[in-house]
C-alpha cells in the first residue's frame, strides 16, 4: 500500500528584499518506528522521514536530520532571507526510498 503524504508550507504573502521571513512546513506522514505490533501481532514495518532539506535556487538554506524519536507529522520552522526572485525547493527523504518534493516561487519586493 502506498503511503499517503501531504505537506503544508506556510510562507508570508509578501517577502521583502534582504529581510528574513519565516517558513513553516509540516509533513503528514505516519512515522512508524518499526516496534509497534498491528492488530494481528505482526510488527508494523519502520517508515520514518529521516531528512529534510530546503534550497533557494541551488543554495541550501536549511537541512535537518530527523531521528526515530520525532513525532508523526513533523513540523519545522526556520527563517530565510532572499535578495532576488527564486524558487524554494522542499524535500523530505526517508526509509523505503520515501521522497516527497514541493516547490514555491518567491518574488521579493
Amino acid at each position: 500500500m502506498a503511503e499517503r503524504t501531504r505537506s503544508l508550507i506556510h510562507l508570508p504573502e509578501t517577502v521583502l528584499k534582504g529581510q528574513p521571513f519565516e517558513v513553516r512546513v509540516t509533513l503528514g506522514h505516519p512515522m512508524e518506528n518499526g516496534l509497534r505490533p498491528d492488530g494481528f501481532g505482526n510488527v508494523v514495518p519502520r517508515s520514518l522521514v529521516t531528512r529534510f532539506e530546503c534550497k533557494l535556487g541551488e543554495a541550501l538554506v536549511c537541512s535537518v536530520d530527523l531521528h526515530p524519536a520525532i513525532a508523526a507529522n513533523p513540523y519545522l520552522s526556520f527563517w530565510v532571507r532572499a535578495d532576488m526572485p527564486g524558487t524554494l525547493a522542499f524535500e523530505w527523504l526517508g526509509d523505503n526510498s520515501f521522497s516527497h518534493r514541493e516547490t514555491r516561487t518567491i518574488r521579493p519586493t
